[in-house]
């Protein structure tokens, strides 16, 4: 059994003279994150493996979620191939992960992380809202064999406000 977990990153601002990556989280992203991670942490546990886009708003909203759950930053792995839009890099990066790992949570972005829900959930989702969570189990033994799966979990923050 594998288990993915997603999370985009938290509402942006644009309010800096910066390029995308650097962009931070604005207010409603840091209070709409810690909402999403104190109700995900009050049922769920952490996961094996953490991974984040090298995008500041991304890994932001990952400190976040190590904070509220009190594990060190170290815990989280950055990755380039995460700062991805349409999720093909995504995709890839999954299906590559060491098979010792059973469960992955990733923070990055939109489009990806709406199509990868659709693509192995067993739920439609129009859209995966800033500082929205995923999590998808899979009945599998080895990531590479990625296929559709079971949609557990969807947290949306405007339902938690």
């Amino acid at each position: 059994m594998k288990t993915l977990i997603l999370v985009r990153h938290g509402k942006s601002s644009w309010n800096y003279d910066v390029g995308d990556r650097q962009r931070p989280l604005k207010t409603r992203g840091l209070n709409d994150t810690r909402l999403v991670a104190r109700y995900f942490l009050r049922y769920q546990e952490m996961p094996d493996k953490i991974f984040s886009s090298p995008a500041k708003r991304a890994h932001e909203t990952c400190k976040i979620f190590l904070k509220t759950s009190e594990k060190s930053e170290n815990k989280v792995t950055i990755i380039d191939d995460l700062y991805d839009f349409n999720g093909r890099s995504v995709i890839g990066f999954i299906k590559n992960l060491d098979d010792d790992i059973d469960s992955v949570m990733i923070f990055g972005h939109n489009h990806a992380f709406t199509s990868i829900s659709n693509i192995f959930g067993d739920r439609f989702i129009d859209n995966l809202p800033t500082s929205g969570l995923v999590k998808i189990n899979f009945d599998i033994n080895n990531w590479k064999s990625l296929e559709k799966g079971k949609t557990e979990l969807i947290i949306v923050p405007k339902e938690l406000r």
